[in-house]
């Protein structure tokens, strides 16, 4: 079971994600994790992206393939992965592609959490009053300026994967604004078709 969540950011991805991981028993790869272990790792492709990190540049889509395909590789990957983070634009999803033909393994869907905007930004308006009035401080990235630009971000870089996977066949779509259990049955509906067989 190979798949990607998508979804603007505070739509639930990291949540479900969690959640997919200790039911399902399939690591989640994050590309930020996935460099953290290269580096980790001391190898020469490690010492490579440190090299480039320290320098405070972009880590280019050659080394991200190199370090996804290692990974994919590794045995806690055999059963399937969540790909996060690795896939926010189209050139990055013809990569994983490459990466899977490679491998002879294949994506098997990518879920989008379809939700509204605006209710997003409310349940974070609503998020910092909680903190406040709990006498908590609230994150710095907590604030609707920086919310609306991370969507902002998310539609003209990440959404143009939707149409992408939509002409493959892998697209399905949930209805994000659900509670997290109801957000989580409409997955494992999904989940349970690709594990049935």
């Amino acid at each position: 079971m190979i798949l990607i969540l998508l979804g603007p950011p505070g739509a639930g991805k990291g949540t479900q994600a969690q959640r997919i991981v200790e039911e399902r028993g399939i690591p989640q790869l994050s590309t930020g994790d996935m460099l953290r272990a290269a580096i980790a790792s001391g190898s020469s492709l490690g010492k490579k992206v440190q090299g480039i990190m320290d320098r405070g540049d972009l880590v280019s889509d050659e080394i991200i393939e190199q370090i996804v395909t290692a990974r994919i590789k590794e045995p806690d990957c055999k059963k399937g992965f969540i790909l996060d983070g690795a896939v926010r634009t189209v050139g990055q999803a013809k990569m994983i592609d490459r990466v899977m033909k490679k491998q002879k393994r294949e994506l098997d869907v990518v879920i989008e959490l379809v939700v509204d905007e605006e209710e997003l930004v409310n349940r974070l308006k609503r998020r910092i009053e909680e903190t406040r009035a709990a006498g908590k401080p609230v994150r710095a990235d907590d604030n609707e300026e920086t919310f609306r630009r991370r969507q902002a971000v998310y539609r003209e870089q990440t959404a143009p994967l939707i149409p992408y996977y939509e002409s493959q066949g892998k697209l399905r779509k949930v209805d994000g604004m659900g509670s997290v259990a109801e957000v989580a049955a409409e997955i494992d509906a999904i989940l349970d078709e690709f594990t049935a067989d």
